[in-house]
C-alpha cells in the first residue's frame, strides 16, 4: 500500500461539536420534561382536591352545615387534632376525618411535599390545601357554638356557587414555606364586611404560576395569580418569593365571599 489508509474516528473539533449539540438538546429538553412532571403533579393534586370537596359536601348533607374550620381552643381543625397548642396535629382525628376514606387523612399534594422547608410546620396534615375558614368553615362575626366549634356556613347560605371552598395553600415563614390550614381572603372580615387590612396570603400558586381551587359547586379548576400587595407577615416570611397571593377581584372579598353580588 503506497499510502496508509486514513484511520477512521472523530477529530477534536468534531467531538466538541457533538458535545455542544448534546448540551443544547439537553437544555431544550429538561425544561419540557420538568413542565410535564409539574403538570402530572397538578392533575394528581386536582384529584385530591375533588375528593376533599366531595367529603365536605357529604359532611354538609349529614350535618346541615359545612365542616367547622377550627375550635375555640386552637386544638381542633378540619384536618386534624392535637392535645395542646404546642403538640403536633394527628391528621386522622380532624373534623372531616370520617369522610376521607380508610386512611382518615388528607392526601398530600405531590408537588407541595417536595417544597416544604424547615423543621416545623404550623398545620401538619393539611396535605398542602387550605379551607375557606372565613366564609364556609366559619361565618364572619358568628363565633363558636355550644361545643366550642366554629359556626360554619349552611349550604343554603352559599348564594354564589362560585365560592372558594379549598385551595392549594401554604404559609411563608422565616425558615421557608410551611403547611397552613386556611386559604385566606384578600381582607379580614369580622362581621361588618371586608376591612381594609390584608392577612398574609396563603393561596399557593405552585403549579407554574397557577393555584388550584375546589369550589362550592363541586368543581375544581386552576387559577392565575392577580397582582396584589401582600399583607403583614408576623413570622418573617416573604409571600412574593414563595408564589403566595390571591386571584380574582378584591371587591367584596372576591371569590371567598359566598354573599357577593358580582360574578
Amino acid at each position: 500500500m503506497s499510502l496508509p489508509e486514513r484511520q477512521k474516528g472523530f477529530t477534536l473539533v468534531e467531538m466538541l461539536v457533538v458535545v455542544a449539540i448534546i448540551t443544547l438538546l439537553a437544555a431544550l429538553t429538561v425544561p419540557g420534561v420538568q413542565r410535564a412532571i409539574i403538570r402530572g403533579q397538578q392533575t394528581q393534586s386536582m384529584n385530591n382536591l375533588r375528593q376533599l370537596v366531595a367529603a365536605n359536601l357529604s359532611y354538609a348533607i349529614d350535618h346541615g352545615q359545612y365542616v367547622p374550620a377550627s375550635d375555640r381552643w386552637n386544638t381542633g381543625r378540619w384536618h386534624g387534632r392535637r392535645s395542646s397548642v404546642n403538640s403536633p396535629f394527628d391528621p386522622t382525628l380532624g373534623f372531616l376525618a370520617e369522610y376521607l376514606g380508610e386512611d382518615r387523612r388528607v392526601v398530600q399534594c405531590p408537588r407541595f411535599q417536595k417544597m416544604l422547608t424547615g423543621s416545623q410546620s404550623f398545620e401538619e396534615g393539611t396535605g398542602g390545601y387550605g379551607y375557606n375558614g372565613s366564609y364556609i368553615g366559619g361565618w364572619p362575626g358568628r363565633g363558636y357554638d355550644a361545643n366550642g366549634l366554629k359556626i360554619s356556613a349552611r349550604p343554603g347560605q352559599i348564594m354564589n356557587p362560585r365560592t372558594v371552598m379549598f385551595a392549594s395553600s401554604a404559609y411563608a415563614s422565616g425558615s421557608g414555606i410551611q403547611e397552613y390550614a386556611f386559604s385566606e381572603p384578600p381582607f379580614w372580615d369580622f362581621g361588618q364586611g371586608p376591612t381594609t387590612h390584608r392577612p398574609s396570603p396563603s393561596t399557593h400558586f405552585r403549579f407554574l404560576g397557577a393555584a388550584i381551587v375546589g369550589w362550592a359547586d363541586g368543581s375544581v379548576t386552576a387559577v392565575q395569580q392577580a397582582p396584589a400587595p401582600p399583607g403583614i407577615n408576623p413570622h418573617g416570611g416573604d409571600a412574593d418569593a414563595h408564589d403566595l397571593g390571591w386571584f380574582g377581584p378584591d371587591e367584596e372579598n372576591g371569590y371567598w365571599n359566598p354573599m357577593r353580588t358580582s360574578r
